[in-house]
């Protein structure tokens, strides 16, 4: 008997680790607690813990200095300050953000777009930041719609938005090349492994930037997505005040100049 509970511990871990991994249905796996009031706890704590992006420059990367920079930082930084508690950033990645989020390890979540599947398990804020997605490619390769990708070569994050949306929409035949995150998903398209990469249109307008002699162009528009903050599924007090700080500094001006600064673009292309 004991061996057999043993298995079963071991198999309900497995089986939460691969859900979580998914970013989707966490909560069936987790008890309720994501209906507690996170916003009192953090009050009472004086710490919020925001989880930011590590690996998608300029919303967040590493520094020289090992800090984390860049506009999801700088969010970050606002947002502690407008509920007048410390901050604790939280380093994460496109695959652990939403498992991070669900098993309690932060308390907000910065740069997620909204989709149902994520819809399903957590609670998204009003927009903070432009966003779309789009596929980058040569620019003699032509390229009419998503079903002609069949037969190429795609590199995608695993997990992001463009990875959903090209799985459902692409053509069988399409070659997916997943990667866990975008530096990796660059560097295999700029050495050649992939023929095509659908990201979104920070790290695209980078990557034309920086590689004028690659002669590459945006191809194909995926959809426009703004960026997102995210909470606990019926987290509504911490829904509400995140929402009211965003709220403020929109209209404060601080998001358009941070999006000016990092991003390039104004504010209100997150609308």
């Amino acid at each position: 008997m004991k061996s057999t509970a043993n298995f079963a511990r071991r198999t309900g871990a497995f089986m939460l680790s691969i859900v979580c991994t998914l970013g989707l249905s966490c909560v069936a796996f987790h008890t309720r607690d994501a209906r507690a009031d996170t916003l009192d706890s953090v009050k009472k704590a004086g710490v919020i813990r925001i989880a930011v992006p590590q690996d998608y420059a300029p919303f967040g990367s590493v520094g020289s200095d090992m800090e984390l920079k860049g506009y999801d930082a700088e969010v970050a930084k606002l947002t502690a300050a407008a509920l007048h508690v410390k901050l604790q950033i939280v380093p994460v990645t496109m695959a652990n953000k939403i498992p991070y989020l669900v098993t309690n390890k932060v308390d907000l979540v910065l740069n997620l777009g909204k989709n149902p599947q994520r819809a399903e398990v957590i609670d998204f804020t009003e927009p903070y930041a432009p966003y779309y997605t789009a596929v980058f490619g040569p620019q003699a390769e032509p390229l009419a719609d998503v079903g002609a990708l069949k037969g190429k070569k795609i590199g995608v994050v695993t997990g992001s938005q463009e990875d959903l949306f090209i799985t459902k929409n692409a053509g069988a035949g399409t070659q997916f090349f997943r990667y866990q995150d975008n530096s990796s998903a660059v560097a295999a398209f700029l050495s050649g492994q992939t023929e095509f990469l659908a990201t979104g249109n920070i790290v695209g307008a980078k990557l034309l930037a920086d590689n004028p002699q690659k002669h590459l162009a945006q191809k194909l528009l995926l959809m426009n997505s703004p960026v997102c903050a995210a909470v606990r599924k019926g987290d509504s007090a911490m829904l509400d005040a995140v929402n009211k700080v965003f709220e403020a500094e929109k209209s404060g001006g601080q998001l358009d100049a941070l999006s000016r600064q990092w991003l390039k673009q104004p504010l209100d292309a997150a609308h």
